[in-house]
């Protein structure tokens, strides 16, 4: 038949098929962690360092206080990703004993800052638990949901939480986009091998 007349087939199949009905939600995850039996046999300083050869961005996930008295929240993170165009979504994951979580998860909103190639420190300084991590660091807030919006970020996503998964010990947290914004010239900053790097090779 060829491609171009399986490709006229399918067409014509899916042309004569029932419109689709609604989709069904499948059932809320089971919050639960992963059994001793359900573990790989992997060693988990293997999978680091295997893992490590991904090159990924660094991000601070920031959120506004949830109580008046409070002071805002924010972690480094990794593990960002962007999700769905139509509805727009992205999506980070967060250790399930974060203790930054809680706070983002009460405010219901938070603000992805996309690091810059020089703030390998500031990303060191939220990499850090416990600390006022705040302190010294300049931002403005993030126009819908009012989340510290990083000076000298190289973009900034603006979220609502849309859903929360469970993604063994981490939490998988879908955030639908309310706005963005990007700088008009200068690179991200890249983590790879344990390392900080720059896109034209250099580490830090």
């Amino acid at each position: 038949m060829g491609h171009a007349g399986a490709a006229a087939a399918a067409v014509r199949y899916l042309g004569s098929a029932p419109a689709p009905g609604p989709v069904e939600a499948l059932p809320r995850p089971e919050l639960r962690c992963v059994r001793e039996d359900e573990r790989a046999p992997l060693d988990q300083t293997e999978f680091r360092r295997v893992l490590g050869s991904f090159a990924t961005g660094v991000t601070v996930i920031t959120a506004p206080a949830a109580e008046a008295s409070a002071s805002p929240a924010g972690f480094a993170c990794q593990s960002f990703s962007s999700l769905s165009l139509d509805p727009p979504l992205v999506c980070f994951m967060v250790g399930r004993t974060s203790t930054t979580w809680p706070r983002i998860a009460r405010a219901g909103v938070f603000c992805v800052n996309v690091l810059g190639a020089d703030q390998g420190e500031l990303c060191r300084a939220f990499a850090v638990s416990g600390a006022d991590k705040f302190a010294g660091v300049p931002y403005d807030t993030a126009p819908v949901s009012g989340s510290p919006r990083l000076t000298g970020a190289a973009a900034w996503i603006d979220c609502t939480i849309h859903a929360v998964h469970t993604g063994g010990d981490h939490l998988i947290v879908v955030g639908r986009v309310d706005a963005l914004g990007a700088a008009e010239r200068g690179d991200p900053l890249v983590f790879h091998r344990g390392r900080f790097a720059r896109l034209g090779g250099d580490s830090a």
